[in-house]
């Protein structure tokens, strides 16, 4: 099949070459001409403008969309509208909220274009060994799109979720599942780390340890195989952690809903907290706790 790949990051790149791994033709375009070049000279074709895109494209014309949530995510998909006939089929594999799902098919639809939501998990492995897509929208486009989804997924990799949106929701609640994953990992290996036996414990061996049919198991705790491996107290890594916007998307649908997901806030929550190592609230709590028992407090480092 022929198909556009909108968007060269990290992740986008990536899938476009693994499509092209795949035996479809691709269709690359990114808003710096130096990543469609790059691409291009790994068997893509070059695009430069979406208006280009949809002329080296064949109706029904395939533009899969890999681009940071928000406001660009918009732009491009009422550019697509003018540009784009009826028939077409517009892909959003971008960390998206999955009410914009709904928004944005509803967008396309006046004029009769096509719109699927694509949950994409695989990270930078995904090249290698394939990426899990959690797919919403039309049973008939997604049966139409299988030789795409083969060709980016491992074997059982991809599944229709449901209609418009169920994809993204699906995403956002396996990324959140991985918030509370990573933090119990990481809370696990702070108690070994002020244990007694941390001056003996070497944590790559026990991550690889864990790994050896203990219930805790997984490939985030190869992960930190891995990155013990490289530094074995990760001495080197300043405890700052991000997120990418879906653990924040889920905590916000629990409470809307009343749905209890507190492993999954209080992770997020601890996200927040990571990026503040000398936070006005805790000096507030050092500073009651002096005012009403008398309890001593470190001065701060001027």
């Amino acid at each position: 099949m022929k198909i556009a790949m909108i968007g060269l990051g990290r992740m986008g790149m990536n899938m476009a070459r693994r499509l092209i791994q795949g035996g479809q033709d691709v269709v690359a375009h990114n808003r710096s001409a130096c990543k469609t070049e790059k691409i291009a000279r790994e068997g893509a074709i070059a695009a430069f403008s979406l208006n280009e895109v949809a002329q080296k494209l064949s109706p029904p014309r395939l533009v899969w969309i890999m681009l940071p949530a928000g406001v660009v995510v918009d732009e491009h998909i009422l550019q697509l509208k003018e540009i784009l006939e009826p028939g077409d089929v517009v892909i959003d594999g971008g960390n998206t909220h999955f009410k914009e799902d709904i928004r944005r098919a509803d967008i396309l639809g006046e004029k009769g274009i096509h719109f699927m939501d694509v949950g994409v998990s695989g990270g930078i492995w995904g090249l290698e060994v394939g990426y899990c897509l959690m797919i919403g929208g039309s049973a008939e486009i997604y049966r139409y799109l299988e030789p795409v989804f083969r060709s980016l997924a491992p074997k059982e990799g991809y599944l229709l979720c449901g209609p418009t949106g169920a994809g993204h929701y699906v995403k956002m609640v396996h990324n959140a599942i991985e918030y509370g994953m990573m933090q119990a990992y990481g809370e696990g290996f702070q108690m070994l780390e002020s244990s007694p036996y941390a001056e003996t414990l070497d944590y790559q061996n026990v991550a690889h340890l864990w790994n050896q049919g203990s219930v805790v198991r997984s490939w985030l705790l190869e992960l930190a195989e891995a990155a013990f491996s490289k530094d074995e107290k990760l001495s080197g890594i300043r405890g700052y952690v991000e997120d990418s916007g879906e653990g924040r998307w889920a905590a916000g649908y629990a409470v809307e809903k009343g749905i209890p997901a507190p492993v999954i806030t209080l992770s997020l929550m601890n996200r927040f907290r990571s990026r503040d190592p000398n936070s006005f609230s805790d000096r507030l709590v050092a500073a009651l706790r002096k005012e009403f028992g008398g309890h001593e407090v470190k001065k701060a480092e001027r």
